[in-house]
C-alpha cells in the first residue's frame, strides 16, 4: 500500500506521521511542491517490453511530455534474481539532487523514495499506479530494497538521462532503510 512517514531530520528514528491515505498522501506532498498521482493501470503481461509498456500508457506520458517539456520516456526494470541488484542499490541510496525533475510511474512493484525538505524527510512507499515527480534541486534519494522488483517508465528532460549531483550529507543513513519500513524485516 501506499505510504508516506515523515520523519523529523533530527529524530529520524521514528517517524512523526504516517498516512495511507492517497488524497492525504497527495495533499500533503503538493504542500511541498511534490507532485504525486495515481493512474490507472494496464493489463500487461510479465515479460512485456519497454515499448509495449510505453505504449499502454502513451496517452498519459505525451501529455506529461507536453506540459512539462520532458524529451524522453524509457523504461526501469528491477528484479530480485539480477547479480547486480546490490550495486544498483547502493547507487541511489545516499542524498543526491538532479538538474531536472525525477519522473517515476510504477508500472509493478514499489520503491521508496525520501525526500528530504527542511528539517523533514517524507519517505513515499511508491507502489503500482504511483506517479511521483521530485523537482529539479530537491535533496532526495532512493532505496529499492534488497529484492528489488519494480518496473517504472522514468521521463527526461536531459536526454542523457539520469545524472545525479551527490550532497555529501549521511542523512540517508540516519533514516529508517527499506525494510524497516516496508514491513520486511
Amino acid at each position: 500500500m501506499t505510504t508516506l512517514s515523515i520523519f523529523d531530520q533530527n529524530q529520524p528514528q521514528s517517524p512523526r506521521s504516517v498516512t495511507e491515505d492517497p488524497a492525504e498522501i497527495r495533499r500533503l506532498l503538493a504542500e511541498q511542491g511534490i507532485r504525486f498521482e495515481q493512474w490507472q493501470t494496464r493489463d500487461l503481461p510479465a515479460d512485456a517490453t519497454e515499448a509495449q509498456i510505453l505504449e499502454a500508457y502513451a496517452e498519459e506520458v505525451a501529455a506529461l511530455k507536453a506540459e512539462c517539456g520532458f524529451q524522453t520516456a524509457d523504461v526501469v526494470s528491477l528484479n530480485p534474481d539480477n547479480p547486480q541488484k546490490e550495486a544498483f542499490r547502493q547507487k541511489f541510496l545516499d542524498e543526491h539532487t538532479h538538474s531536472e525533475d525525477e519522473v517515476r510511474f510504477f508500472v509493478r512493484g514499489q520503491g521508496l523514495f525520501y525526500l528530504h525538505l527542511g528539517d523533514s524527510v517524507y519517505a513515499v512507499m511508491c507502489q503500482q499506479s504511483d506517479l511521483i515527480s521530485v523537482p529539479d534541486g530537491t535533496r532526495h534519494w532512493f532505496d529499492m530494497g534488497p529484492e528489488p522488483e519494480f518496473t517504472c517508465i522514468r521521463l527526461f528532460s536531459n536526454p542523457e538521462g539520469w545524472v545525479a549531483s551527490f550532497t555529501g550529507e549521511d542523512i540517508a543513513s540516519r533514516l529508517p532503510r527499506y525494510e524497516r519500513l516496508a514491513g520486511v524485516a
